[in-house]
């Protein structure tokens, strides 16, 4: 099988140096395994997106040195792609209907039987399970149109009954220094993470359940992220063990920080690539900034 990496960045603002470290860092991995590096464009949030960033990140990553495939993916071109998996997952009585907002979660999630304060998983605040009673029955209920899907976590888990499945191959390191063969139980995906979202009513999909689609779609065998995302490595690859997708190997790498510990954002412009540029740096002093 062909090594293959990816880059997929969000057309919302401007790349900054954590996103130069990461793609640069993932097309080196492809190139010393004479592999292909890939650019996906994540542009499901069609409220922020925007082509003239679409457009930046292209300038940007060919300044940087980067070459990929074309046509680039889009994920806006797959909301079919992503409603049939939503579709098998309702048949398969994983998803239910949610209708909670942020403030529903934080009050059920604070409430005194509760016992103190709510966990954090990699959405936010653990749900509750406040509509996990609106559930798909199997698929006896229709599948409801333009509506939000929690995926049910413990059913999730229940279908996924061999140790060995709920495990993944970490060639990076996660927050803690986890690396190699990266363990996790049921009990972690239920108190740690709970029932997350995979479809958003205004965006028909959510980030959880298209990136597991568009990696498996593209034969991504090493995702390479910032380790920020290494707690929803647990996510994905309970997606992809109950839609029967091929778990890719993951590498977590560090993030690009600022001089006080902040990690980089995308309003941070004063760290944004194009800026660089237009100072007179070159790639190679991008390289050297974080440390490739």
């Amino acid at each position: 099988m062909t090594y293959r990496t990816r880059f997929a960045p969000s057309p919302t603002g401007p790349l900054h140096l954590g996103h130069a470290y990461s793609a640069l860092l993932a097309r080196d991995m492809a190139e010393a395994h004479r592999g292909k590096f890939l650019l996906r464009i994540e542009d499901i949030d069609q409220s922020r997106a925007r082509p003239h960033w679409e457009a930046q990140i292209y300038d940007d990553l060919a300044w940087l040195g980067l070459t990929w495939p074309q046509p680039v993916m889009r994920q806006s071109d797959r909301l079919q792609v992503y409603n049939a998996a939503l579709r098998k997952l309702w048949a398969l009585g994983l998803l239910f209907h949610c209708t909670c907002n942020r403030r529903d979660i934080q009050e059920a999630a604070s409430a005194p039987q509760e016992g103190g304060a709510p966990i954090m998983g990699p959405d936010g605040i653990v749900y509750p399970g406040t509509c996990r009673h609106r559930h798909s029955q199997d698929g006896a209920v229709p599948f409801p149109g333009n509506a939000a899907l929690r995926l049910d976590m413990a059913r999730a888990a229940t279908m996924l009954s061999q140790p060995e499945a709920l495990a993944f191959l970490e060639t990076g390191q996660g927050p803690d220094g986890q690396t190699g063969h990266i363990r996790f139980t049921e009990e972690d995906l239920l108190t740690t993470i709970g029932d997350v979202v995979l479809c958003r009513r205004d965006m028909g999909t959510s980030y959880h359940l298209s990136v597991v689609l568009d990696d498996a779609a593209q034969g991504i065998t090493h995702v390479v992220r910032g380790r920020d995302l290494f707690e929803a490595s647990k996510i994905h690859v309970v997606l992809q063990r109950v839609l029967g997708l091929p778990v890719p190997t993951y590498h977590h790498h560090d993030l690009i920080r600022d001089a006080e510990g902040k990690r980089l954002a995308k309003r941070d412009d004063a760290r944004a690539i194009a800026k660089y540029r237009d100072d007179g740096l070159r790639p190679e002093d991008i390289r050297a900034m974080v440390g490739l």
